[in-house]
């Protein structure tokens, strides 16, 4: 029954024109991932290869978190990812908290309560601030536990777009902390989830899944 809301649910976010982040956007561009999942990654926004190919952290940024997740011996096949933001902002601008907000609250709410998940990790400020706070800072809050407005437990870790800024030990000890927020996410998803499979045997080629998508003229 999930699966056939969920397919109901992208059918209708395909359709979606609610806010002005949908005029400069090839399209929508919704989850992937098990349904069955007992954990979800919860992004920022699509960036242009996500925006180009229609699925959620497949750029640069979406390679170094299939790595992150092998590493903790999860694969994206078997976690769910979605994102704050389901259309790429003009020059990939940040979404400030209301734009944030009112995306989330359209679609980010409704694939959490059809889901149902034990674990939300929030990558990096914007998805922090939505299922956390605005009072939340990254930098602060990193690697600890929060209760979302919902119930959820969450646990915040770096945005691998960040990690591609850093350099040097700053991105060492970061990669660090981001495989350590990982496998805690994974290890209290099945705790509370026992018995679920978090790992195929090598990770999902996501661009292999789907072809770019064309621009049309409105």
């Amino acid at each position: 029954m999930t699966a056939e809301i969920l397919k109901q649910m992208a059918e209708e976010l395909m359709k979606c024109r609610a806010c002005t982040f949908r005029q400069q956007a090839i399209a929508p561009v919704g989850w992937f991932g098990s349904e069955a999942s007992p954990l979800i990654i919860v992004g920022e926004g699509p960036g242009l290869v996500e925006d180009e190919y229609g699925l959620p952290l497949i750029g640069p940024s979406g390679q170094l978190l299939d790595k992150a997740l092998w590493a903790a011996k999860m694969t994206r096949d078997k976690v769910l990812t979605t994102n704050i933001i389901k259309c790429r902002p003009h020059n990939n601008k940040t979404p400030n908290l209301a734009e944030a907000d009112f995306c989330a609250r359209l679609w980010l709410d409704r694939e959490l309560r059809e889901i149902r998940p034990a674990v939300v990790v929030a990558l990096g400020s914007v998805a922090l601030h939505y299922l956390c706070g605005a009072d939340k800072k990254i930098s602060r809050d990193r690697g600890l536990w929060f209760k979302t407005a919902a119930g959820y437990d969450c646990i915040a870790t770096y945005h691998p777009a960040y990690l591609l800024r850093l350099t040097g030990p700053s991105l060492v000890k970061a990669k660090w902390d981001v495989f350590h927020d990982l496998e805690t996410a994974r290890d209290r998803a099945l705790s509370l989830r026992p018995g679920y499979e978090f790992s195929s045997a090598a990770p999902a080629d996501l661009r292999s899944l789907t072809q770019k998508r064309v621009r049309r003229q409105r």
